[in-house]
């Protein structure tokens, strides 16, 4: 008995390959961003909310 038309699988071309080698190759700085002064303000402004103060 002969495997269903749907069965039959094409070959890939590698696109999702390419794409995400692609994407490996890009500077670090595309996906981590620093994040200046505002993140050290924003770790003051919690740990002074966690002490329970208030401003």
């Amino acid at each position: 008995m002969s495997r269903h038309l749907a069965d039959h699988r094409s070959r890939t071309t590698g696109g999702r390959v390419k794409h995400f080698l692609r994407l490996a190759r890009k500077p670090r700085e595309t996906w981590q961003r620093p994040r200046g002064k505002s993140g050290a303000s924003r770790l003051i402004q919690f740990l002074r909310i966690e002490r329970g103060r208030t401003a």
